[in-house]
């Protein structure tokens, strides 16, 4: 790989002796791995019906290493949402966040949903904004929640100092960066640095900081990370935050023994190295504000009532007084944390039950990977190896065994890949264009 001078220069300034170990990595592959959606799947369930290869993330409960020669993305329980396929040491950030399952979330540069999916899997009860300022790269965020049937999920695209001040327990900025760390795994990215270096990303890493801070409440904390080595744009921003807002400390994160301290001083920040670890490179740093406060209250109202949505739910064994079912233009929501977007441009508000054409209820995608085999009323489940699962997931019209009428949802091992209109033995096709198989 052709890396340019100045780029060579810093990076030997930066690891000294350990220089050629980071030269001798580009001889070496990236690393493919995957995390399990634990919203779906245990790890422990996971793992019995797997049909890869796996070896653990050491700093990653549900993450795992994967072969690229197992084609993870191709098979159907990637369509079922039982995993993200996501590189190892990008799941650090997430892992690292201490999240409470009651906590409201902020991920600010969210797009395209890796860091949101395993955030939102630790919110049990709690409530997740997911944002990014770009609404184009959204629409993968928007994919991958609804893949992942995520239904405490709240999809924005502004920028964050839009959100009310004191809101958030807890925050993730994983900040735009000149990349460096990801140069063996995208060496496209070294065109992009020579174009756009730290000089271009530092203004905008810390106007993140700045738009950050005042938003999260007393005692919340903030993870700050990139996927870059430079400095400038590492630590010199958690010292530009430090130095500005006298209200935050960095915390220890008890970092696992394979990632390195930071430098110029800052032992608490974490460094992914590739010649140290098996992943690419990445940087953390977590913050935190003095003070406490108090849990936010879920905010609920009035269900909007329809009989045409109430008659699908009742098809649902599923407990919907928990939260709130509200309406928005021809969309239905169900949320158990109502949340306040004025202003925002919002592109999902939470779990989308689907959408009123005149007096018919249409039920989503969100909707049908939101639920489990026995929450609703009438399944049809083929195994990962039945023709059947291909054929449904390219669009085709399939035929059961049993007859069925009516809305049916349609799994594989038992996990949902969407909805079917029955009649018969035959089922009308009812998922989604966007997560058909091309």
């Amino acid at each position: 790989m052709n890396l340019p001078e100045e780029y060579l220069s810093n990076m030997q300034d930066l690891l000294k002796q350990d220089f050629q170990k980071y030269l001798d990595c580009f001889s070496v592959p990236a690393f493919t791995g995957l995390r399990v959606n634990t919203s779906k799947i245990s790890v422990e369930d996971f793992l019995k019906i797997s049909p890869f290869h796996l070896e653990p993330v050491p700093w990653c409960a549900e993450g795992f290493y994967c072969k690229e020669e197992d084609k993870p993305s191709l098979h159907p329980y990637y369509h079922a949402g039982l995993y993200y396929l996501q590189e190892p040491s990008a799941m650090s950030p997430g892992s690292y966040l201490p999240i409470e399952p009651d906590d409201i979330v902020l991920d600010g540069c969210s797009a395209p949903g890796g860091k949101t999916t395993q955030l939102a899997c630790r919110l049990t009860e709690g409530l997740l904004i997911s944002n990014d300022i770009s609404s184009s790269r959204q629409q993968a965020t928007l994919k991958n929640i609804e893949r992942h049937g995520l239904g405490n999920v709240y999809v924005t695209s502004t920028n964050i100092s839009k959100f009310p001040n004191n809101t958030f327990d807890k925050i993730l900025l994983d900040a735009p960066c000149s990349g460096e760390g990801m140069f063996r795994k995208d060496p496209s990215l070294v065109n992009s640095w020579i174009k756009r270096n730290h000089e271009y990303y530092r203004p905008i890493q810390k106007s993140l900081i700045d738009s950050a801070v005042p938003l999260l409440k007393d005692g919340g904390m903030l993870m700050y990370s990139t996927c870059t080595f430079n400095p400038h744009e590492d630590e010199e921003v958690i010292e530009y935050a430090l130095s500005n807002y006298p209200e935050l400390t960095l915390a220890d994160m008890n970092r696992h023994p394979l990632f390195s301290h930071g430098v110029s001083g800052l032992d608490k920040c974490s460094r992914l190295y590739p010649f140290r670890l098996n992943g690419e490179g990445h940087f953390l740093a977590l913050l935190q504000k003095k003070g406490f406060s108090e849990k936010t209250e879920p905010i609920k109202t009035a269900s909007y009532q329809n009989e045409a949505v109430n008659g699908f739910l009742r098809l649902i064994n599923h407990d919907h007084s928990r939260g709130t079912i509200f309406r928005i233009g021809d969309s239905v929501y169900y949320s158990k944390h109502l949340f306040d977007t004025a202003g925002i441009m919002t592109l999902r508000s939470g779990l989308l039950l689907g959408t009123l054409k005149k007096e018919r209820f249409e039920p989503s995608q969100h909707l049908a990977m939101s639920l489990r085999k026995d929450e609703f009323a009438q399944t049809v489940s083929f195994s990962c190896d039945d023709d059947r699962v291909q054929r449904y997931l390219k669009g085709e019209t399939i035929y059961c065994d049993d007859t069925y009428d009516g809305w049916v949802l349609v799994c594989v091992d038992g996990y949902p890949l969407g909805f079917a209109k029955a009649d018969g033995h035959r089922l009308k096709n009812k998922i989604e264009t966007g997560h058909r198989k091309l």
